[in-house]
């Protein structure tokens, strides 16, 4: 019986996860004084894109198909090891956070690989953007989480979670705080958001992420669109567990504001996408250069004490 909780909550975030699309979606909305879409919009996609056959160019071969399957498949083992309302996962273990990396590295290469057996220049740009961004967005996270495993003194995101308590924020406030900062940095541009790249855009110039999966069509893209949503509940999830270090000792509590802390994270960056502007590309280096400087900070600071 003790599988039952963990099953549940890994079952609640796969599907819950595009909720979090459809939030931002209304805060930008809001924003802009538009209606907007419904909250469900990603579902409905994901539905009629499952009745859909799949169209495929002559140029390219298994790598374009295996792409989008092999990075859902990633992202779903991901989220297998994450901690839920900062319970543990069932399949978390000591050093599970560079587990997490590689699958996370994973994802993105066999994206990055479908893209390439295109043969389209274009998406060859796009998916060399992607690459010069992971450079800066990975060390960055990286050292995030080995700052945090230094501040609990745990080895596993489960262990991490599970001790980060408001008297842990009392003692390291600092340091969570940057640490904070550094992810939700990091949630930008990992998830292909404002202002690191815009999910809506089409101009050739501009795109990073979108260009990559321009040629998918049917199941294959809506693979690729519900790991999106995925990936996005992994950082957020993150985020929240570092926000809300609470633990009721309530199963049902602590669940239940977990999921109104995913709910200010995804509105927290639809309000971001509606403040800022996106930036230029040359500057995207730098705000990612930031987040591995909060992420180093954190890390001094905290054997510094």
């Amino acid at each position: 019986m003790e599988i039952v909780k963990p099953l549940t909550q890994y079952l609640a975030a796969l599907l819950l996860a595009p909720l979090l699309p459809g939030i931002i979606n209304r805060v930008k909305a809001f924003f802009a004084g538009r209606r907007g879409q419904p909250v469900l919009q990603l579902y409905y996609d994901l539905y009629k894109l499952l009745q859909k056959a799949p169209v495929y160019s002559r140029t390219t071969t298994w790598v374009f198909r295996a792409g989008p399957v092999i990075g859902l498949a990633a992202i779903l083992t991901s989220l297998a090891v994450l901690p839920f309302a900062g319970r543990p996962s069932f399949l978390a273990f000591d050093g599970d956070f560079i587990f997490l990396l590689y699958l996370l590295g994973l994802a993105r290469f066999a994206t990055v690989l479908a893209a390439l057996d295109t043969g389209s220049a274009f998406e060859g740009m796009g998916a060399s953007r992607e690459m010069q961004f992971a450079v800066f967005a990975e060390p960055a996270f990286f050292l995030g989480l080995a700052a945090l495993a230094r501040v609990t003194g745990q080895t596993s995101l489960a262990g991490m979670f599970g001790v980060l308590t408001g008297d842990l924020w009392r003692t390291a406030a600092p340091v969570l705080a940057l640490l904070t900062a550094s992810f939700f940095i990091v949630l930008l541009a990992e998830n292909s958001r404002v202002p690191a790249d815009d999910p809506n855009t089409h101009l050739e110039l501009t795109m990073i992420h979108e260009v990559m999966v321009l040629d998918h069509s049917g199941p294959e893209l809506a693979y690729i669109l519900y790991g999106a949503a995925l990936k996005l509940w992994f950082f957020g999830a993150l985020i929240a567990c570092m926000v809300l270090p609470r633990h009721s000792g309530s199963w049902a509590g602590d669940t239940g504001l977990f999921l109104l802390a995913m709910a200010g994270v995804a509105a927290a960056v639809g309000v971001v996408e509606s403040v800022i502007a996106r930036l230029r590309l040359i500057k995207v280096p730098y705000m990612l250069i930031t987040a591995f400087a909060f992420s180093t900070l954190a890390l001094i600071f905290q054997m510094g004490r």
